[in-house]
């Protein structure tokens, strides 16, 4: 999800810091050899969204790190308008590896890509139909459904809630999958947990409109705890913080889960965070880079698809809940996990990676 900056020291100095690209930091400088540059464009949620930008510059420099022959640098976009003007930036200073962060960025990346065949781009999010472009895809609605069952283990109201920022499949595929866990555990237990924010059948809930505004995703949780949710995952970006941040100064009233990337890592609200919905995009991201650096062809058909069998998401710890967990119930998502890995469970989203 986009995410924006949100510790202390607000947009501001951030904001001024991603208005140009981040330093190259040429480890190898003065050795004369070409070096391979993986060059990134983030989404309008800025390099420290603490979430999904962060994680793919977490891949960039992973790789980094493992292959000192590689160059890596980012440009953040501030608008939509941007993601056409800093693909082709990239392309003209001679990428090797132009990186497009978000499945928003779809459009503009297909548009650059169609138009520089030769041209190796990368997208997290997305599958398009030019060759020269390598998914990165998430099946979150699983890491979902393990939250959903989760949630409806650890209610003591009866209702759980979900939001999003837009009603975008990266989207929607953690809600699906979170009603579902609801649901499984419904049947399973012979329960009625309720889930307020999202139906999966209508395909209709709440959503903040926006990826930025914590005061937003505050207002959207705000609403649903007032119908008796007393666990929330927002799937909106930065303005899920508005959500977590007022969790946590409800001293226990209602707690939440987070997404895409390790929220008691990445947030300042580890006290209200059960646990996290997590897209590893670092990993794949690190891959798909020191692949091509070291001149292997990456296929565009199938891409990368993560899931719970090769840990492309699944559950972060559970921090500050460890012990607020019961055992039985642990056990219980343990089971899970490996059941939908093996495919025995199924989980399905309209949303989900084709």
């Amino acid at each position: 999800m986009r995410i924006a900056s949100v510790f202390a020291v607000g947009g501001l100095v951030l904001a001024a810091a991603a208005c140009g690209e981040a330093p190259e930091e040429n480890n190898g400088a003065g050795n004369g050899d070409k070096k391979y540059s993986a060059c990134m464009v983030t989404d309008v949620g800025g390099i420290d969204d603490k979430s999904f930008n962060t994680s793919a510059w977490a891949g960039l420099e992973a790789a980094k790190a493992e292959n000192d022959n590689i160059d890596i640098k980012y440009v953040a976009s501030k608008a939509e308008a941007d993601y056409e003007v800093n693909l082709t930036q990239y392309v003209n200073q001679k990428c090797d590896f132009i990186l497009a962060v978000g499945g928003l960025m779809g459009d503009a990346t297909s548009k650059i890509a169609k138009a520089n065949p030769n041209q190796q781009f990368g997208i997290v999010d997305a599958k398009l139909p030019e060759s020269n472009v390598y998914p990165m895809q998430f099946d979150t609605a699983q890491a979902g459904f393990l939250a959903g069952y989760l949630a409806a283990g650890l209610t003591k109201s009866g209702a759980v809630g979900t939001y999003g920022g837009l009603p975008i499949p990266p989207v929607t595929i953690f809600m699906d999958g979170y009603a579902d866990g609801v649901a499984h555990f419904n049947k399973t237990k012979n329960k009625n947990v309720r889930v307020l924010g999202w139906d999966k059948a209508t395909q209709k809930g709440s959503f903040t409109n926006d990826f930025v505004k914590q005061d937003e995703g505050k207002k959207v949780s705000d609403a649903l705890v007032a119908q008796g949710a007393d666990i929330v995952m927002p799937v909106a970006g930065g303005a899920g913080l508005g959500t977590t941040g007022a969790a946590k100064a409800s001293g226990g009233k209602y707690n939440t889960i987070w997404v895409d990337v390790d929220g008691c890592e990445s947030t300042p609200d580890c006290p209200a965070i059960i646990t996290t919905v997590v897209k590893n995009i670092p990993d794949a991201v690190k891959e798909a880079v020191l692949k091509a650096a070291g001149g292997e062809k990456l296929e565009a058909n199938p891409g990368f698809l993560g899931t719970l069998a090769n840990n492309g998401v699944s559950l972060a710890p559970y921090h500050d809940f460890d012990s607020k967990i019961p055992a039985d119930l642990k056990a219980e998502i343990d089971k899970l996990k490996a059941d939908i890995a093996a495919g025995t469970v199924k989980v399905e989203s309209k949303a989900q990676p084709k």
